[in-house]
């Protein structure tokens, strides 16, 4: 007989916790987050027009070879140690910077 009060007790502790509105500030943040090519997917990237366009202006080719898609999954840092000798850091390091010129 204790346990029914103890469980309608706890029914009562968790109702504010549902009703509560959801925070506006990960999606306030979400909207600012910027590209990485440490952090963002080949495939999102790629799927930008402004974010290709500046993959092919700093790796030509990359966006137009018939592998790419393998590695949609992957990010530009990761698929450096597959071709160090075309995705070098100073590479990385400008396509970051003209990354962070664009917004998702």
């Amino acid at each position: 007989m204790r346990i029914l009060p103890f469980a309608v007790l706890l029914s009562f502790c968790a109702v504010p916790a549902l009703a509560q509105a959801p925070a506006a500030a990960p999606a306030a943040a979400a909207a600012t987050t910027k590209y990485s090519t440490s952090e963002t997917e080949l495939g999102i990237l790629l799927d930008d027009p402004a974010a290709k366009a500046i993959i092919e202006k700093h790796i030509p080719g990359m966006t137009t070879n018939e592998q790419v898609d393998m590695a949609r999954g992957m990010t530009l840092k990761t698929i450096q140690q597959y071709s160090p000798d075309e995705v070098t850091d100073a590479r990385l390091a400008a396509i970051d910077a003209d990354l962070q010129k664009i917004s998702r």
